[in-house]
Order: C-alpha cells, then structure tokens, then sequence
C-alpha cells in the first residue's frame, strides 16, 4: 500500500517502433542490463514481439520490442509489420526509435504517421554520429511534431537513464503486471533458438538472414536439438560450412551463454521458400 506522502506506484506498457536496424533491440537490452533479444546488424533480425519487464521500487515498466517496419516482399514480411503495428495502439506510450546516422526518410516518417501525437521520439546512435548529424536529425524529427525527443546511445547508455526516468513519470499509477524477479517473457526454448538464430546471421553471407529460421524441437534438458531451416539445398551448405566449420562454431558461441553442461544439437533442414508461405510460418508460430 502506498504511503499516503510518498508518489504511487507506476506501471504500463511501453512500444519501441520503428524502421529495421534502428537498434529497438540493443535498447531494450540495455534498459533491462541484460539481454532478452537478440542483436545484430542484419535488418529484421527481431521476428516476434519481445517484452521486457524493468523493475523499480517506484514502478514497472514492460518494454515491447517490435520487428522494424519496412516495405514487405514476403509473407514474413507481411506478417512483421502487422506484428509491429498491432502494438502501437495497445500500450500507454509509444517510442519512435530514429537512427541519428541515416537521414529522416520517407520509411521513418510513414510509420511516424502511424503514432499517436504523444509519442516520444528516440535518436539513438549518437555515440557513432557526428554532433552535426544528431542535431539535424532531431531538427527533422522536430517536424513530425510528436511529445518529446530523446538523443540516446543505446550502446554505450548515454541518454538512457533520462529517457527511462520520463517515461516512468508519464505512466499512470498501477500495480505489478508480472513477478517482480522477470525480466522477460520469453520461453526458454525461444531463447535457444534465437541465440543460434543471432550466431548465424553473425557468420550468414548477405542473402542468407532472411532464408535462415530456427526452432526447438527437443528439449530433455540437459539435451536440447535445435532445428535451423533453410528455404534451398545450396544454403544448406553454407550454412553447415566446410566440415561442419560453422555449425561448430554457432554451437560453440551458444553454448557460451547457456548454463554449464547444456548440449545442444544443431540440425539443418531445407523448407523450400518458408518465408513465402503461411503454413510454414504458422508451423514457425510467425
């Protein structure tokens, strides 16, 4: 129970938006202090609405990271967008995510358009951008006329705290929505699966991270067998490398960041065009 001098206690749901590779993702890890989704430079590497839950003694803040919009050319693709917009009108704020390195363009002010007026916007990126390109892009964003604007580096912190401290001041008063000790919702096998998913497009030539999807299907711990999909047999290969060079080095990397005596088998498989076809990506729970 609150004391009756003291501010109520905080909570709500909070939606990072925006265009691929903004760095939605590094955000969210960064926020929490851990990591709950996984990164890197290939665009749409985020495929399913994350949450990520901050606890404070004054508030709690579920964080939902959302796959970037972009122009579909696929039924993944498709099915990206819907996911990332559906959110915009379920949570209490809305955060525009803009990459202080790239000018604003037609992509970042269509899904600005999207947003309610009091959206807040977040440059990030700022550690890797001249202080000429930040002001410019928060110039521009200036434009779209939305609540507030937050320079931030998700990378190194800069700009974070103060970003979080204002968006636990606009949350309403409200109680815990989850257990005070999570920091995510994601399943466990997820995980798994997208750390091999991260590993690959680490090591992936350029035309294979849309082509690659993984899954759990066998979990007696300490067991696990990982499926990787492919959408063609040539890929298949690369993805295996030469003697089994980069399944090893994926499974190794994995392993890294699973608790000790975890064995993790990886096992590839062409589905031919996956990501074109919505029976596969029901199967994929996409």
């Amino acid at each position: 129970m609150d004391d009756p001098g003291s501010d109520p206690f905080r909570s709500g749901f909070v939606s990072l938006v925006g265009r691929p590779n903004v760095g939605k993702s590094t955000l969210l890890n960064r926020i929490l202090g851990r990591k709950v989704a996984i990164v890197s430079d290939k665009p749409q590497t985020t495929r399913h609405r994350i949450q990520g839950v901050l606890n404070r003694p004054d508030a709690q803040v579920v964080f939902v990271d959302t796959p970037g919009i972009h122009k579909p050319r696929t039924a993944l693709g498709e099915r990206l967008n819907v996911a990332a917009q559906s959110t915009i009108g379920d949570v209490d704020i809305v955060a525009l995510m803009l990459d202080a390195t790239q000018p604003l363009g037609r992509g970042d002010r269509w899904v600005a358009e999207r947003v309610p007026a009091d959206a807040v916007v977040v440059v990030n990126k700022i550690d890797i951008a001249q202080p000429a390109e930040v002001l410019e892009q928060l110039r521009s964003a200036a434009e779209l006329d939305l609540a507030e604007y937050f320079p931030v580096s998700a990378r190194t912190g800069a700009g974070v705290d103060e970003l979080v401290d204002h968006l636990v001041g606009r949350l309403p008063p409200g109680p815990r929505y989850f257990p005070d000790d999570m920091v995510t919702d994601v399943p466990e096998a997820f995980w798994v699966a997208e750390l091999v998913r991260e590993q690959l497009l680490a090591v992936a030539r350029d035309e294979l991270p849309h082509s690659i999807a993984t899954r759990v299907t066998e979990w007696e711990w300490p067991r696990i067998r990982c499926e990787i999909l492919v959408e063609r047999e040539s890929q298949k290969g690369i993805v295996i490398g030469h003697r089994g060079s980069v399944l090893k080095q994926v499974g190794t990397a994995v392993r890294s960041q699973l608790p000790e005596g975890a064995f993790l088998e990886l096992h590839v498989k062409v589905d031919k065009d996956w990501q074109r076809r919505p029976a596969a990506l029901d199967r994929l729970g996409l």
